[in-house]
């Protein structure tokens, strides 16, 4: 576990020994099963060992937007708790996860031991991560229309993978759900986009050609 980040600079040894002092729990689930939700597990933090995952969100008219695409590596839990809205996690592949209780993440260590300051190190760091992820959401969600919502979302996607050529993370219907809008009138965008060469797509996979 020492090349996942939160556990970077922390020898294998010492991560063993504080999974079982935090009495972190190591859960498989399977493809569109619910791992976390605000309302019954509002407490615990989890990490992506294996696999992929959505955070979901459903507002009191019961609209779905997906929040955040989580990947191996990716951390979730106490930051959404506060919502009033339903906050979901749930897988989109079999994935592996490790539940930590905040509680005893966050509370200090008695031996004042070296790892457990790292962690808390490498937590702060990962919390900063997640406010420019955040960031960067507000940033596309900021857009008036579909069409800048669209772009804006593929360039970061661009720039976060160095290349103009990726492949989306997530399916078209989830990409709707997370830019907020109708899936068809998202789609004839990207239709649009392809018509008037700004994009080329084969599949999941998209080029921004002049953008």
């Amino acid at each position: 576990m020492e090349e996942l980040s939160i556990f970077k600079g922390i020898a294998n040894n010492d991560i063993i020994k504080m999974i079982k002092c935090f009495d972190a729990k190591k859960i498989e689930f399977k493809k569109d099963r619910t791992i976390l939700s605000n309302v019954t597990n509002s407490n615990l933090i989890g990490i992506v060992l294996k696999g992929s995952a959505n955070i979901i969100r459903y507002d009191y008219n019961g609209n779905r937007s997906i929040i955040e695409s989580l990947e191996t590596d990716s951390v979730f839990g106490k930051t959404f708790s506060y919502l009033d809205d339903d906050v979901i996690v749930v897988a989109t592949s079999d994935c592996e996860v490790l539940l930590f209780d905040y509680d005893l993440l966050m509370k200090r260590c008695r031996k004042n031991c070296e790892c457990h300051t790292k962690l808390m190190d490498n937590v702060l760091s990962l919390l900063s991560l997640k406010i420019i992820d955040l960031n960067e959401r507000l940033e596309i969600l900021s857009k008036r229309s579909i069409r800048e919502k669209l772009l804006c979302y593929l360039n970061l996607i661009s720039k976060k993978k160095g290349k103009k050529s990726f492949y989306l993370p997530l399916t078209y219907t989830e990409l709707a759900d997370y830019l907020s809008v109708d899936r068809s009138a998202m789609m004839r965008e990207v239709k649009n986009l392809k018509d008037e060469g700004f994009i080329s797509s084969n599949g999941k996979k998209l080029t921004l050609v002049n953008y």
